[in-house]
């Protein structure tokens, strides 16, 4: 996993960017998401299961978080990490992957859960750092300069 740090926003100002943390078993996945994150200046914690998910969102305490989070991992196959994500952080927005999602009925209730957006697998790597800037959209008058 990776630290959070400050990052300078391209307006200019300094202020703490939100964390992206990327949960999904398939290594691959974690490692394109987290790269190409990366190269859009956030700083990126990974997960491979929702342990590892519960362990990271510890470390990022009174951050700034975007969740992009698979739901179909070797842990989890239904939406409790979503609820739990949400519980534990109801200011990070988070943004669900799954295969599964394709069915109007999975992504309706993924969204009645709680997620931000639904991305359907396979997707655009660009597609989803798309999705994690307007995710984190404006921080709020606490990060205005």
């Amino acid at each position: 996993m990776t630290t959070g740090a400050e990052n300078t926003h391209a307006t200019g100002g300094s202020f703490p960017r939100p964390t992206v943390l990327v949960i999904d078993d398939e290594p691959l996945i974690r490692w394109s998401l987290g790269e190409a994150i990366r190269e859009a200046g956030y700083v990126v914690e990974v997960a491979a299961n929702g342990a590892d998910a519960q362990a990271a969102l510890a470390t990022v305490v009174g951050q700034p978080l975007v969740i992009v989070l698979d739901l179909r991992l070797p842990d989890v196959v239904d939406l409790s990490l979503l609820r739990a994500l949400r519980s534990a952080r109801p200011d990070a927005p988070v943004l669900v992957l799954s295969a599964w999602a394709s069915s109007e009925p999975a992504a309706t209730a993924a969204m009645q859960a709680g997620a931000a957006g639904v991305l359907k697998k396979p997707f655009d790597v660009g597609s989803v750092v798309a999705a994690v800037r307007v995710a984190s959209g404006p921080l709020g008058p606490a990060y205005t300069l």
